[in-house]
C-alpha cells in the first residue's frame, strides 16, 4: 500500500551523501526543500545526485526553492554565541563590529528609529525575549527576560505588533530565483509574503512549468489568505512563524480553516515546522509529534515537511520512516470511513473542474483501480488531486518538470511521456502504462481524462471509462 500524502524533506549536511538521499526517497520522500536562508555552496552537486537517484527509482522527485524573503536577523557574535543573563541589560545597534555579550548588530536603522520603550523583540524564533527600556539614536537598551538565553550568530527577530511592509522581492531573492531555475527547481516557495503581489512579480519571474507556494506566516497573510490562495499554487502553514505572530494557541484552528479553504478552492497545502522536532536528537518521536503529523493528514494536507530533522538531525531516516508509517495508518482509517472526509469544492461555473469532478464519484467504484490524466500543464493533475479519488491517480506530461511539480500532490503518481497525438494515441500511451502496472487486471476499470484538441493546456473536457483488456 503506497501513502497518498506527501513528505517534503529540507536538505542540509545531515542528508547530503547519496546514500542517505537514496534512503529517504526509498522511505517515502517526494521532494526536497533548498532552503536559501542558509549556504547553499556546492547544492548544484547534491541536485546532480537527487536527479540520479529519480533516474534509478523511476519516480519522479521535486525540488523546492524556498527564498528567504525579508526575515530579520541579528548580525554575527564572537564564538558564534554568547550566554545572556536573565534581567541583564542588552544593546541592540547598527555597529558593524562583531557582538559579544553586551551588544550585538541590528542592521535596521529605519525598525530602530521606530522602536519604543516596552517593545518586546523575540529572538531565535521567538525563544528568547528582550523588552525595550530605553535608546538614544539608533542605540536601543533591553533587558533579557528570558532563562537561559543564548544570543547566537544571525538568528531571527521578530517585534509582535509591529508593522513592516513587505510587497517587494528582495535583491537576494530575486537572484535567488534565477539559482533555482538553472537547477531546475519545481517550486518557489515565498516567506513573509503579506497579499497576493509577490506572488504576482515571482511569476513573471518563473518559468511557466515552475509553481508557487505561499508560507503563510504572518495575520497580514491570514486578513488576504482569499487572494493569496487565488493567486498561488500552494500554501504552506509555516507554524513557527505563524505562531510567533498569532500566538500559539490560535495556530490549531488557523491550520484547519486553512487546510479548508485549500481544499475548497483546489489548492494544494503544506503542513511545516516542528512536526518530529524531538527526533533532532532522538531516535524515536512523541506520542504529541505522531498525533500532530495524523492530524494534519486527517485534515486534509497534501504534504508534510521536516524541516532541521532532516538538514542537522541525528536520525534523519528514522524520522522519514515515522512519518511515512503515521500517514499510512492514518490514511488507511480514511479510507475505512471515507464518507467522514470527503470534501467539497466551489465550482465557481468552471467547466473543466465541473468535468473533472464528475470524476470523483466514477473513481469511488472498488472495479475503478486508477484515474489516467493526461496534463500539459499540471492544472488537472492538480484538480483530480484536490478531488481526493479513492483510485490511483496517474499524471501523464510530456513535460518533465510539469511531472516532477505535480509529484509534490495528494495521491499524484507522476509519469514522463511523450505527447498523444490525437485520440488513439492516447489510447495507445494508456494502453502501455497499464500493462506495466501490476495492480491493474483484465475487466478493471481505469477512467481516463484528457483534453481535446491535444496539446493544448488547461482544456480538459473528455473522459472516457476503459475496460481493460477491451
Amino acid at each position: 500500500m503506497e501513502k497518498k500524502a506527501k513528505i517534503i524533506a529540507t536538505l542540509g549536511p545531515a542528508i547530503y551523501s547519496t546514500t542517505k538521499l537514496k534512503q529517504l526517497v526509498n522511505l517515502g520522500v517526494d521532494a526536497f526543500r533548498i532552503n536559501f536562508s542558509h549556504n547553499t555552496n556546492g547544492i548544484k552537486s547534491i541536485v546532480s545526485k537527487i536527479r540520479k537517484i529519480e533516474k534509478s527509482t523511476d519516480k519522479k522527485i521535486s525540488l523546492i526553492a524556498d527564498l528567504q524573503g525579508v526575515k530579520l536577523r541579528v548580525g554575527k557574535i564572537d564564538g558564534g554565541f554568547q550566554k545572556i543573563k536573565h534581567n541583564q541589560k542588552y544593546i541592540f545597534d547598527t555597529k558593524k563590529n562583531i557582538g559579544d555579550q553586551s551588544r550585538i548588530n541590528f542592521p535596521y536603522p529605519k525598525i530602530l528609529k521606530r522602536l519604543k520603550k516596552g517593545n518586546k523583540i523575540l529572538i531565535d524564533d521567538g525563544k528568547f525575549t528582550f523588552q525595550v527600556i530605553g535608546k538614544k539614536g539608533l542605540t536601543v537598551s533591553t533587558i533579557c527576560k528570558s532563562q537561559n538565553c543564548y544570543m547566537r550568530s544571525n538568528k531571527s527577530i521578530h517585534i509582535p505588533n509591529f508593522d513592516i511592509a513587505f510587497n517587494k522581492l528582495t535583491s537576494k531573492d530575486k537572484k535567488d530565483i534565477k539559482t533555482a531555475s538553472k537547477l531546475g527547481c519545481n517550486w518557489i516557495a515565498l516567506s513573509y509574503l503579506q497579499n497576493d503581489k509577490l506572488i504576482h512579480e515571482t511569476r513573471r519571474l518563473i518559468r511557466k512549468d515552475m509553481g508557487i507556494i505561499s508560507k503563510i506566516e504572518n495575520k497580514h497573510a491570514l486578513k488576504n489568505i482569499k487572494s493569496i490562495i487565488k493567486a498561488t499554487d500552494s500554501i504552506m502553514i509555516a507554524r513557527g512563524d505563524l505562531a510567533i505572530d498569532i500566538g500559539h494557541s490560535e495556530v490549531p484552528k488557523v491550520q484547519l480553516s486553512l487546510i479548508k479553504k485549500c481544499s475548497q478552492f483546489s489548492k494544494s497545502v503544506i503542513v511545516a515546522t516542528q512536526m518530529l522536532e524531538s527526533m533532532i536528537e532522538n531516535n524515536t518521536a512523541t506520542r504529541a509529534e505522531i498525533n500532530d503529523i495524523a492530524t494534519a493528514i486527517f485534515q486534509g494536507a497534501d504534504t508534510v515537511m521536516l524541516s532541521a530533522e532532516a538538514a542537522i538531525g541525528k536520525f534523519p531516516t528514522q524520522a522519514v520512516s515515522t512519518m511515512s508509517q503515521t500517514i499510512l495508518s492514518t490514511e488507511k482509517y480514511k479510507r475505512q470511513h471515507i464518507e467522514d472526509f470527503k470534501n467539497s469544492i466551489i465550482l465557481n461555473k468552471d467547466p473543466v473542474k465541473s468535468i473533472l469532478l464528475s470524476v470523483k464519484d466514477i473513481a469511488y467504484n472498488p472495479n475503478v483501480k486508477a484515474i489516467i490524466v493526461f496534463s500539459n500543464s499540471g492544472k488537472s493533475a492538480k484538480l483530480v488531486s484536490a478531488m481526493r479519488p479513492a483510485a490511483k491517480i496517474l499524471t501523464i506530461s510530456p513535460n518533465i518538470n510539469v511531472s516532477r511539480q505535480v509529484s509534490l500532490l495528494w495521491g499524484v503518481h507522476s509519469i514522463n511521456s511523450r505527447d498523444a497525438k490525437g485520440w488513439k494515441d492516447m489510447m495507445a500511451i494508456s494502453k502501455e502504462i497499464i500493462k506495466k502496472l501490476k495492480f491493474i487486471k483484465k475487466n478493471d476499470f481505469v477512467v481516463i481524462t484528457a483534453g481535446l484538441p491535444f496539446g493544448k493546456a488547461g482544456m480538459t473536457n473528455m473522459i472516457r471509462l476503459y475496460k481493460v483488456g477491451t
